[in-house]
């Protein structure tokens, strides 16, 4: 395995603000009902690569690492909850995120000699090599740290940016906005200015939590459901994520593309073999492409035919609630498709299953409320049944993340790489052609190889 040498780990500040220091209050941001389902969650960790073939040592120290530094610190003037903590005080009901003056974003710099071309590419590699480049975030019973990065240089190649992030503070949306802002300001920085670029509108957060407001009843409803809160030894209240076991060391990550014409095509399959009128179907690009993954994932699991099959999604709710598309927090709730056997994706029809579970699901969705579909998860979790597979989708093809541009180019390969912790593949938008999307999976080297036969022998046949 290539070697990895952590050089300096630095604590990076939001840019001086005059009204920001230790003696005035500190900023508290209270949890919603939609921040509430990610208190005990995985951090997020992602990679983002961007190759630089005449990348020398002396080049990234001297130009490439202050720029970056800099322009994270100046990012994070707009971004200043990244840089706090979620606690937990002993007479609270509930976390908050607090940020004091003195609050930092740990940034660690390494240096990989591992062969970049591999490591950022989209064939077939161990997903061990992906896993030291993102950090880890600290997390105890009663405070968890929001944000941490790595940047690793692979001489005359290229460098990545690797993330952890907390669930709690943000969704997608917002993850993604963030490394957007801070690309920009990082491109506009000239040599020698210390003053703050324009941030572009789209860029600037909103953090108001007051925008998100729910019944009081409902709120303590969305509490009294957590019972995740509790330690599961003993029944004391945690923030501690529960435990992951060992993750498996034959991992291997692959990352496939499926262009429109093959998404389209796979909507023509999905006509020609429902039994259902076709206004009943929701042919959507989300729906075929999940339905597709979905079954594809379940047979090459080999998951017992008996065992109880549940599939979940994340739905934004920004429209529902009025928020700005530059809200900084959760705006989205889970959604859950159970009730079904895994008998039902493994044979022939398996595909066209899927789609109409799907399609029944995203449909479902556009008369519901924020709240109600809150509590339709709430109340479908009650019903999952013990030893229920899981398989969920992570990320979205129309968030952009390919423009995320440092001043070096656009990025050459995003990956999501906590999929190893939890049932979950990457869905993102391909980076050179539109339409489609890019797939993501970590799984075990004999499931990756029954899923990729599965995968590209469905579209052959098409």
């Amino acid at each position: 395995m290539a070697a990895l040498q952590v050089i300096k780990t630095y604590r990076v500040s939001p840019a001086t603000n005059p009204s920001r220091d230790d003696s005035v209050d500190p900023l508290i941001l209270p949890l919603t009902f939609l921040d509430l389902r990610w208190v005990r969650s995985y951090p997020s960790q992602q990679v983002i690569f961007y190759k630089l073939p005449e990348l020398s040592r002396e080049f990234f120290h001297s130009v490439v690492l202050p720029k970056l530094s800099r322009s994270l610190s100046l990012s994070l003037q707009h971004y200043i909850p990244l840089a706090g903590h979620l606690t937990w005080n002993q007479q609270d009901p509930k976390p908050q995120v607090i940020v004091f003056g003195h609050d930092t974003v740990k940034l660690t710099v390494a240096e990989s000699n591992a062969d970049f071309l591999l490591v950022s590419g989209k064939g077939l590699r161990p997903q061990s090599e992906l896993r030291v480049l993102v950090p880890e975030l600290s997390i105890s019973c009663d405070s968890a740290s929001l944000y941490a990065l790595q940047i690793t240089l692979f001489p005359n190649q290229g460098f990545c940016i690797g993330i952890a992030e907390h669930h709690v503070l943000k969704d997608g949306s917002g993850s993604i906005m963030f490394i957007k802002a801070w690309a920009h300001i990082c491109k506009s920085l000239e040599d020698g200015v210390t003053t703050l670029p324009s941030l572009p509108k789209d860029f600037t957060p909103v953090i108001d939590r007051t925008l998100i407001n729910v019944r009081p009843s409902f709120e303590s409803k969305v509490l009294e459901s957590m019972s995740y809160f509790s330690d599961e030894k003993d029944g004391k209240r945690t923030m501690k994520p529960p435990p992951v076991g060992e993750i498996c060391n034959d991992l291997v990550r692959i990352t496939l593309e499926l262009t429109q014409e093959k998404v389209e095509k796979l909507k023509e399959q999905a006509t020609r073999e429902t039994t259902r009128s076709l206004p009943e179907l929701y042919l959507s690009t989300f729906v075929v492409i999940n339905a597709y993954v979905w079954s594809c994932l379940v047979k090459a699991r080999g998951v017992n035919e008996e065992r109880p099959l549940r599939f979940m999604y994340a739905a934004d709710c920004r429209n529902r609630l009025d928020i700005p598309k530059r809200y900084l927090g959760n705006c989205v709730v889970l959604i859950n498709c159970f009730g079904y056997k895994t008998n039902k994706l493994l044979g022939r029809d398996g595909f066209i299953n899927a789609v109409e579970i799907l399609s029944d699901s995203v449909k479902g969705l556009g008369s519901q409320g924020t709240e109600a579909l809150l509590e339709s998860y709430i109340d479908g979790m009650k019903q999952v049944q013990p030893d229920t597979h899981v398989e969920s989708v992570s990320g979205s093809n129309r968030l952009g993340f390919y423009k995320a541009d440092f001043g070096w180019g656009k990025p050459v390969n995003h990956e999501i790489v906590s999929i190893d912790q939890y049932p979950a593949y990457s869905m993102w938008e391909r980076r050179d052609e539109t339409g489609g999307a890019e797939i993501g999976l970590c799984l075990k080297k004999s499931e990756m190889n029954t899923f990729i036969s599965l995968f590209k022998h469905g579209l052959e046949i098409n």
